[in-house]
Parts: C-alpha cells; structure tokens; sequence
C-alpha cells in the first residue's frame, strides 16, 4: 500500500547493502517485463524511486542519495518544496486543465516569465503554450520560423541536442538516435560548434581564431556555397546533453550578427539551460545577445510539473489559428508552481546561490582535474561536466565513466552521463543546493573517480 505521509527529510546520503536492493530489484524486473527497451535511466542507475525532498531522494529500500540529476534539470528548486507543493494543492481544487483559455493563473505565469527576460526583450516578445516537452517546443521554434520567412532550411550545430521527436531529432546531432529512423526532416544543415577543448576543426588552442564560426559565415554568404538561405539557426549557447560545453563568446556573438546581418531568425535552445540553471535566467544573457525565438521548458515549473513554451520576437507572429497546439498545453498545476517559483529565485536570491555553489564546485573539481584520465572540467552556474578520456590516445573513456557513476550510486550520489560515447560525468543539482550538500557531492564525485581509476 502507498503511504499518504509526507516525505521525509532527508540530510544526508545513506546506502546500506548491495544496488538494486531487493524491493527495487523486483520493481526493476517488472518494468522491464512490461515497458518498452526504451526506457534508459534505470539500466545504468538501477533503483526505484520512492519519496523525494530537496536534494536527495530515497529508494524502496530505504537508500537515500544526493540528486544531482534532478529529473533531468526540471526540479530546479529540488524534490517537493513546501511552498511549490501548496502552490500545486490549492490550484488542484480550482482548475487543472485549461487548453488555451485564458485564466488568471495563465495570465500570471505568463507575465511571470516575460518580466524575467532581458529589459529589451521584455516589451517584443510574444509567448506561445506547446505540448509539454521541450522537444515539442523546438517542432514549434522551426514551424513558427519557416512559416514567417517562407523558407525551409534549417542550420544546427554538431553536438547539440534538441529532443527526439522526429524534427528535434532531425536538427540534433546525436547519430545513433537517427539511423533507426528513416526519412529524416529534410534540409538541415550541420556545422562546427566551438567545442574548444576538442577542436571541430583541429586547431590547437594557440590557434584558434574561432574558425569554426567562419565556415558558417563564408558558406551561408557565399553564392556557391550550396545552402539556400534558412529559415532559422539554432543553436544552444551552452550544450547540455552534448557535454556540458559553454560556446565560446565570440561565437556566439558572431553568430547573432550573421543572422542579423541576412535577416536568418536565431533561435536559442535553452530547455536545459533556461529558468537559472546557468547563473542567469537564460544563458545567452551571459553572452550579450538578444535572440528572435527562445524555447524553454524542463524547469519552467520548478516542481516537474510539464509546461513548455517560446518566446518570440513579434514580427515573427505570422502563423494562423491552429498552426502549433497540443492538448496538454494548458497546464493549470505548472503554471501555479512557475508562478511561486519565480517569486521565490527572486525573494531568495536564488540565482546568486546558483553562482556561489558553481564557484564551490568549480574550486572541488579542480582537485578532480588533477587525475590524468580527467581531460576537461568545465561548466557553468550549476550545469558541470567532467570529460573523462585515456590520457594516452584521448579517446573518450565511456566505460570509465560509466564506471564513475556506478561507484557514486554506492556512495549516495545520483549523477548522469552525457556527451561524445557518454564519456562526460554530468551534474545537475538543485538550483537551492546548499553548500554542505554540494562539498559532501564534491567528495562522493573524487573518491568514485579514483575508485573507478583504480578498477581499470
């Protein structure tokens, strides 16, 4: 029988006896007798869930671990906060499902999010309700851009990923996802992302002159360069799912004035990146850019409640009734919790911890670059990598990795993988972390790179 208490407080890591335990092992098993191979979490983290609070989370077991995969990014403000959790309640017993009506709790996520944009974005931007999933908000970002210019490329960048619906999955880079599936969205166009720590087109530090940007510049300006004019750009500035790899300045900004220049609209993915996760509301503040479309989505809700949407520059409003909608677009319980959650990063100076607690992970993984199979550290705010690659041929080292994560589950530490053969440890912490919580997550993430070393 489900228990209807409220879950505990969990203040510290606590993991007894062998992974899975029992009672997770048995849940495991049954979904994997009854759900579809795709599910992909609990085959490298094999544990069922059971009751979540701030930072950590527990299993049926009663293990409780440090969450810094936090639903993927979407529960910014961490497992069932209390203020979010009433939010939620009270709006549950006036109305749940809105479709696109108008309600004033709508109105009020609305104004809510646009008041968090940059000064000069805040008066031009329109707001469009998606399906609930980033995913579904990029298929709206490319249909809304090809409807106001007519035109029908696309221009991505290697190493970015934007969902795996069938146009998300088109304009993402990630290979093994798309050879399943014929027929892919036609006329996208992949170039170099300034992935510095790996070169996309073999410099070495000392001779970068971000050239990766200039072959974009000279194909898209260049008569014979076999690419007709796009109808967008889309770009993250920092790559998530890709490895947690912040753009280079100048590329990002050379990219902006590019499309400026040929009236192309840039939209920026910042599903992951958005709603804090970086340090500012939205990383492409951090580069000094406005952009014409931004898609935003996982932790619009602080809470995990789905909600997803684009913010766009009017003029982009060309698209008739109809043209983009999904049921679940009107989620009365996401919008309730948005509402409370913006108020709160406000009030409690949310994005200022997010800072601090990138700045303290930042100084603990330095201790960590010091091994020789960590390649690269890098990251912003509260979105980190650890690249992890054999010192002698660099060649990505997944199965360390992986072995990475394995030995931090033991020690109470959820963390995820990401990048080139899921070779990048990924964190993603609450946005409200604390600073004992992130060094106790520091000294699990050290003793299982070492642990993980010592078993090659």
């Amino acid at each position: 029988m489900t228990s209807l208490a409220p879950p505990q407080n969990f203040t510290a890591p606590r993991v007894a006896g062998e992974l899975p335990g029992p009672r997770s092992a048995e849940l495991l098993a049954r979904q994997e007798r009854y759900e579809s191979n795709a599910r992909s979490y609990p085959r490298h983290l094999p544990v069922a869930l059971a009751e979540g609070s701030g930072s950590f989370v527990s299993d049926v077991d009663g293990n409780v671990f440090i969450d810094f995969l936090s639903g993927a990014g979407v529960l910014s403000l961490g497992h069932n906060h209390p203020a979010l959790v009433r939010a939620v309640t009270e709006q549950l017993g006036r109305l749940t499902h809105g479709l696109d009506f108008p309600t004033p709790v709508k109105d009020a996520f609305t104004e809510a999010q646009l008041s968090m944009l940059p000064a000069p974005l805040r008066d031009r931007m329109k707001v469009h309700f998606c399906g609930p999933t980033g995913a579904n908000a990029v298929e709206a970002a490319i249909k809304l851009c090809k409807t106001a210019t007519g035109r029908g490329e696309i221009v991505s960048f290697q190493g970015g990923f934007h969902g795996s619906t069938h146009a998300a999955m088109a304009v993402s880079g990630l290979l093994a996802q798309k050879r399943p599936v014929a027929h892919g969205m036609p006329g996208v166009h992949f170039f170099p992302y300034s992935s510095c720590g790996r070169c996309p087109v073999g410099l070495t530090p000392d001779g970068c002159a971000v050239n990766c940007v200039t072959l974009l510049e000279r194909s898209l300006r260049d008569p014979n360069g076999g690419i007709p004019l796009p109808a967008a750009v889309l770009m993250e500035v920092v790559q998530g799912e890709g490895g947690v790899i912040p753009a280079h300045g100048e590329f990002v900004r050379r990219v902006r004035k590019l499309t400026a220049e040929l009236g192309i609209p840039l939209i920026v993915d910042e599903v992951q990146t958005g709603c804090g996760r970086t340090g500012s509301w939205f990383a492409f503040e951090q580069y000094g850019i406005e952009p014409d479309v931004i898609v935003a989505s996982k932790a619009l809700s602080g809470i995990g409640a789905p909600v997803a949407l684009i913010l766009y520059d009017r003029r982009l409003d060309t698209w008739a009734p109809g043209a983009h909608i999904g049921t679940f677009r009107g989620n009365q319980l996401a919008f309730a919790a948005g509402v409370e959650a913006v108020r709160i990063i406000r009030e409690e100076d949310v994005l200022g911890n997010v800072r601090a607690r990138g700045e303290q992970i930042r100084r603990r993984l330095a201790e960590a670059a010091g091994c020789h199979w960590v390649r690269e550290v890098r990251g912003r705010g509260l979105l980190w990598g650890v690249e992890l690659a054999d010192p002698d041929t660099g060649a990505p080292a997944a199965r360390l990795a992986a072995e990475v994560q394995a030995q931090a589950l033991r020690r109470g530490l959820i963390v995820e993988l990401g990048g080139r053969q899921d070779a990048v440890v990924r964190l993603l912490p609450p946005l409200n972390v604390t600073e004992e919580v992130v060094d106790t997550a520091c000294s699990i993430l050290d003793e299982s790179i070492a642990a993980a070393v010592a078993r090659i």
